[in-house]
């Protein structure tokens, strides 16, 4: 599809959640433009890709049914690229079960929280033994208590953004890979996506920009209440005997109550993140201070790690919406306006199955997403 050409769909936005919303329109048979700029400090490259939602800390029940469906449909979303001919392997997402843990006796209230949610949930979830908590993931500190869940996973977002476009483009999704900087209108509806590689003109709109997705809805004067918190992330790579010839494969993701995570992958890299910083804006530089904390932490809880190589720091502005959940569906005051952003550090787990949700609603079908996640609840209509 060449610019001024007309789309079904216009996705605005191509990380993950960009990408599965236009490959979900384009298996529902939409012809489907997804204008994207490969934007510094997108959240996709550099989340941490816990799939965890039975160890959620909160209690809220439906929060945590929303994550366990988004659970299902990632496990079902690997099968479905592989179809397409993208499958992912196991440096991309992989069953590998998690730890959650407390590393002093003070952090029993918050750890015993933690535990009754998780067991209630799930018949599989048990606590175990510091030792048996060693024995998952050698590194690990001595620590006071720990929560041991099989069927966590972990997933890579930068890897599956890419396969999940690739089966779009399968699919016959056109990537217009330029910024898009506005979007036309009559009346209450959207008519095209305005981009310095001109306009690709549609029936619909879905807004999929991440931390970036305020601008958009500011093109038509509407308040998204979506603001960037900057997460950096470091990787450290295991030599050869202590976990990098693919032991850590087979290690678990760990979730101290009260510290960074830790994520460990097949070719000996282990993840520590994540910083959470609000007040930075779109502030995508990797700090000292940033990286001393990350460290810091993280031999705190993994002691068996500093013989590891500093890999490299990623940073991701995570879209975090006014009430910290999703803003999904149509944008109010418009026809043919649909948004599908503010995840915030749960956008890897929650992204591909939102944009699932969205995509049937702008299609005017399937399942249409839980009331609490609308955005009419929390954004202001454009003026007429």
């Amino acid at each position: 599809m060449s610019p001024g050409r007309t789309a079904d769909v216009a996705v605005v936005g191509g990380g993950l959640v960009g990408a599965s919303a236009a490959y979900e329109l384009a298996c529902a048979g939409a012809r489907v433009a997804l204008v994207d700029a490969p934007l510094a400090g997108r959240a996709s490259d550099a989340g941490a890709g816990i799939v965890s939602p039975e160890t959620f800390a909160e209690a809220d029940q439906q929060w945590y049914r929303f994550g366990a469906d988004a659970a299902a449909h990632l496990r079902a979303l690997v099968g479905r690229l592989a179809a397409d001919g993208a499958a992912p392997g196991p440096d991309t997402f992989a069953q590998c079960g998690s730890l959650v843990v407390a590393l002093a006796e003070h952090e029993d209230p918050w750890f015993s929280g933690v535990l009754q949610l998780a067991v209630d949930r799930s018949p599989q979830v048990a606590e175990i033994t510091p030792d048996e908590a060693r024995a998952l993931f050698p590194p690990l500190a001595p620590v006071w208590r720990a929560l041991h869940s099989p069927t966590a996973a972990r997933l890579d977002g930068r890897r599956l953004r890419t396969l999940v476009l690739d089966a779009a483009r399968h699919r016959g999704v056109e990537v217009v890979a330029v910024e898009a900087t506005g979007l036309g209108r009559a009346g209450d509806r959207v008519t095209g996506v305005h981009s310095r590689a001109g306009t690709v003109h549609c029936g619909a709109v879905l807004l999929a920009g991440g931390a970036w997705s305020a601008r958009a809805a500011a093109w038509l004067g509407a308040e998204l209440p979506v603001t960037p918190t900057k997460g950096q992330i470091v990787h450290v790579v295991l030599p050869t005997g202590a976990g990098g010839d693919a032991g850590s494969a087979r290690w678990p993701i760990v979730q101290p109550v009260l510290n960074f995570y830790l994520v460990p992958w097949p070719d000996g890299r282990v993840a520590c993140g994540g910083t959470f910083e609000p007040e930075l804006g779109f502030d995508t530089r990797a700090t000292a201070a940033g990286m001393r904390d990350l460290l810091r932490e993280c031999l705190t809880i993994a002691p068996g790690l500093a013989t590891a190589t500093f890999h490299e720091v990623r940073v991701g502005l995570r879209p975090t919406s006014a009430d910290d959940r999703p803003l999904l569906g149509r944008l109010p005051g418009t026809d043919n306006v649909h948004v599908c952003t503010g995840h915030g550090a749960n956008g890897l787990l929650l992204g591909p199955y939102s944009a699932a949700l969205v995509a049937a609603g702008v299609l005017g079908g399937g399942a249409a997403p839980p009331p609490p996640y609308a955005v009419s609840r929390l954004s202001t209509a454009p003026p007429r």
